[in-house]
């Protein structure tokens, strides 16, 4: 394992209506983000707002749970 060195801004999103995304983040400034909704259980129903999707346009969403957290982590 190495550190690959990419440089990213973090951060969490809460819309209006209370909605939110647990982990979002920008690879360079020109770059989409990314967004991940963090829930434990495989199972559990998770969804990514529509609001966030319609005003960021996301590159890529993926919830993350205890079945791939360690792709998430690893990557």
């Amino acid at each position: 394992m190495h550190n690959s060195r990419i440089s990213a801004t973090q951060f969490f999103w809460r819309g209006a209506a209370q909605q939110e995304i647990d982990y979002v983040e920008q690879r360079g400034l020109r770059e989409a983000v990314s967004a991940f909704e963090f829930k434990w259980n495989p199972k559990a129903k998770a969804k990514i707002p529509q609001a966030f999707l319609d005003q960021y346009k996301p590159s890529t969403t993926k919830v993350i749970n205890s079945d791939n957290f360690e792709d998430f982590l690893l990557d």
